[in-house]
């Protein structure tokens, strides 16, 4: 279900309203919001019209068009989804503090757990999406906040940290909110399947991984898509991380994207991959007799050079990304 899209977003622009339904997109049913962000970004990168199918909370099933032909690259790596306006609905939260990370801004101030927001600058806060709008809007800025904290009014300033998000700089005061007992579950939705229904589905969801990946290294080529989104090393310990974090499931999931994606590129045409030797294979079938061996060594100077060069792309936006936050 969909939350109500910001002002001047496509979302927004498009009809998608509070309480809708997402049952499909481009004709192709889905069930989850992961399967959502995966359809939006393919669109998004490929910049064409994604159509939605969407039933509202009156049973009435609308068709929305989402124009993505100028949706700019840079941007997916930011949430895509976000900056088109499509948002998860979720029940609002009271603005009380749940987990405050050690070193962060909220700490450093002396917010601590169990901490209800009362005003920020003076503006009453209702709910937690309010206190986390304020957040956002000031980064680097101070920001007087009053709160209750057993029973009695206090005040705090708070500085929050700012932070890269896209192309915006945004502020975080590292604390999240209190959330009721079963509040989580709420939210999930679990999709099961049998053995071979799975077997299926892993398929071709690996076909479309790979297939994905191609397209992503064409357009790099040709310019459509920026190299900023090779990554390397660095970038790939720091996700796995991020994916451990998060749970044995998740890991498993980057695992075998990291896998498929090392797949694809293994099999590129390219000397010294793998990739390379079936190309000179096809063409020993095609020609009848092997190769020249001046033509493989050629060939392994070139194939050399362009793995080279993604590598030094691959390092400089790690250590990019690693500078710049």
């Amino acid at each position: 279900m969909l939350a109500n899209p910001p002002p001047d977003t496509l979302a927004a622009a498009a009809g998608v309203r509070a309480g809708d339904t997402v049952r499909a997109i481009d004709g192709e049913s889905i069930a989850t919001w992961q399967e959502l962000r995966w359809r939006v970004l393919q669109a998004a990168l490929q910049r064409q019209s994604a159509q939605l199918e969407t039933l509202d909370e009156r049973g009435h099933i609308a068709m929305v068009a989402l124009d993505l032909s100028g949706f700019p690259s840079a941007d997916v790596e930011t949430d895509v989804l976000e900056k088109i306006g499509l948002r998860l609905y979720r029940p609002p939260l009271e603005p009380v503090l749940g987990q405050v990370l050690a070193g962060g801004a909220a700490e450093r101030a002396g917010l601590m757990s169990g901490d209800r927001i009362l005003r920020v600058d003076g503006s009453p806060i209702e709910n937690w999406d309010a206190f986390v709008n304020a957040i956002r809007s000031h980064p680097g800025s101070e920001l007087s906040i009053a709160f209750e904290r057993a029973g009695s009014e206090h005040r705090a300033q708070v500085v929050p940290d700012a932070v890269s998000a896209g192309n915006a700089r945004i502020g975080r005061i590292g604390a999240g909110p209190r959330q009721p007992e079963a509040y989580a579950e709420k939210l999930v939705i679990r999709v099961q399947h049998g053995p071979l229904a799975s077997l299926g589905r892993a398929a071709a969801k690996t076909a479309d991984i790979a297939l994905f990946s191609l397209k992503m290294l064409g357009k790099m080529l040709i310019g459509e898509v920026s190299w900023r989104h090779l990554s390397g090393p660095v970038t790939i310990a720091d996700f796995a991380g991020q994916s451990a974090s998060l749970g044995w499931v998740s890991y498993l999931t980057f695992l075998a994207l990291i896998s498929i994606s090392l797949g694809v590129l293994n099999l590129l045409p390219i000397p010294l991959l793998d990739g390379g030797h079936l190309m000179y294979y096809a063409i020993e079938i095609i020609k009848g007799r092997p190769v020249s061996e001046r033509f493989m060594e050629l060939g392994q100077r070139v194939g050399l050079a362009l793995l080279l060069v993604m590598m030094a792309f691959a390092f400089y936006n790690d250590l990019n990304r690693l500078l710049t936050g």
